[in-house]
């Protein structure tokens, strides 16, 4: 144990009576069931309400009947840069400067995140490849797997910059084999125009030059839809605010396939009395920090150790600058919290309800393994202290990409898998043919299609 629980004894006492101070606290045995499922349901009609539904709908509709245009009204409207469609594409020379502007330590840090993110992914696709066995004699069934057609790489900006977004993107794209590859990103606020350079750094290095500053619903719909300039692809992935959500969720009516759903940002630790309080305090602010809208959970056995926790938060967060404190604010103290349970067997059974992006288990080691047993629904699952958060987001290599919004119980992160598809391939022998014979005729008889059946008659 990395504290002393003797001297937190008077503050717990005390805690029956005032509120913590940066942590919501919740008892999960105290909460009715509508108190459960609010904390736990973040579906996406929450975030998305009628008005934004119906704004980004008519931007949409605008960037699908008025191409380029349409793009370059969006971009002035909301973030404030003025661009003439010639200028959506970033040039070549951008490219260039990006790798004279940007810091040698920087670069190496790219070229090592993308290494770690091929690594997992080359792996992952030397495991899920082709694949064929026999049935029974003389029936050979499998799959081939090939890259989908193209695909639109959204990368976000504005709050600030995210490179490791499109190295996590990118990276799992080009070893699948994608032969088209677009990626929109707003530009930089009070720059003109400009496109982080180690956003191209990262597109640099991984050979994507097909790189176009947009705003991002209106990106989602360029690429949905194809303009003037910017190509039409037939996937959109990428995380983003809640109005680049609903632009990927009202994409679909168009027929262009989306991963659900990629924010906004939110993560689950349970930890017990082992855990040491200062690197969970640092741990929990890691995806705190994100936005006002983020959501963090601290689920516990230990009422001492959240004491201890939500003390350390209240040092550690003074020193957040300030708008990364008002985000760690609202993800620790409205929007999440603490979770006190009686057992771990309840806090997985909170984490599985929840279903977070991002979850930790910082227990003792000797319940590690039954507890991870336990939790089926999870984005990722990173195991002890020593595996924050932000060493995932950046460079392990496993996806950072990750479904949000409970949709960690029906999908998973951006990998090679993405981008790929899969054909069924089958080939039967004649005497294979005559055994299965009898029972195709009869399943063609039943439903009333006599030239199945009349096809393998004739071949009899």
């Amino acid at each position: 144990m990395w504290w002393s629980t003797t001297d937190l004894i008077p503050t717990v006492r005390r805690y029956r009576l005032v509120a913590m101070g940066v942590l919501r606290t919740l008892h999960w045995n105290d909460l009715s069931d509508a108190d459960r499922t609010a904390l736990c349901d973040r579906g996406l009609e929450s975030g998305i309400p009628d008005s934004l539904r119906q704004q980004i709908g008519e931007l949409i509709d605008d960037v699908r009947r008025n191409g380029d245009d349409a793009v370059c009204r969006a971009l002035a409207q909301f973030d404030g840069v003025t661009v003439t469609p010639d200028r959506l594409a970033v040039t070549e020379r951008e490219f260039a400067d990006a790798r004279t502007f940007v810091d040698g330590a920087i670069q190496e840090a790219v070229v090592d995140m993308i290494d770690h993110i091929r690594r997992f992914n080359t792996e992952l696709m030397r495991r899920r490849g082709d694949w064929s066995f026999e049935s029974e004699p003389g029936l050979m069934i499998g799959e081939k797997v090939t890259p989908i057609a193209s695909a639109g790489l959204f990368c976000p900006s504005g709050k600030a910059s995210y490179p490791s977004v499109l190295a996590q993107l990118g990276t799992p794209a080009v070893v699948a084999g994608v032969e088209r590859l677009a990626i929109v990103v707003p530009p930089k606020p009070g720059t003109g125009g400009a496109v982080d350079p180690v956003v191209l750094i990262v597109a640099d290095e991984l050979g994507l030059h097909d790189v176009f500053r947009v705003n991002g619903p209106a990106g989602i719909a360029a690429l949905g839809f194809g303009t003037e300039r910017i190509p039409k692809v037939t996937k959109v992935v990428g995380p983003g605010s809640w109005p680049v959500t609903c632009a990927q969720v009202e994409m679909q009516r168009f027929g262009t396939a989306t991963m659900m759903a990629l924010g906004p940002t939110e993560s689950l630790v349970i930890a017990d009395e082992t855990a040491d309080p200062i690197r969970l305090a640092a741990d929990l602010l890691i995806e705190a920090e994100h936005g006002t809208d983020s959501c963090t959970l601290l689920v516990t056995t230990s009422e001492r150790l959240a004491v201890a926790v939500d003390g350390h938060l209240a040092v550690q967060i003074a020193e957040l600058p300030p708008a990364r404190r008002a985000a760690a604010q609202a993800s620790l103290g409205v929007n999440g919290g603490a979770v006190l349970v009686d057992d771990l067997a309840a806090a997985a059974a909170v984490a599985n309800a929840f279903a977070p992006e991002h979850l930790q288990v910082a227990v003792d080691p000797d319940a590690e393994a039954d507890l991870v047993a336990q939790l089926v629904h999870a984005g990722e699952i990173l195991l002890g202290q020593d595996t924050p958060f932000s060493a995932a987001n950046f460079l392990i290599g496993c996806p950072a990409s990750l479904p949000t919004n409970g949709f960690a119980r029906v999908s998973s992160g951006i990998t090679v898998e993405a981008f790929l598809k899969r054909t069924a391939i089958a080939r039967a022998s004649e005497a294979a043919l005559r055994r299965l014979a009898p029972s195709i005729i009869t399943l063609a008889d039943i439903e009333g299609f006599p030239a199945h059946a009349a096809a393998i008659r004739m071949r009899l």
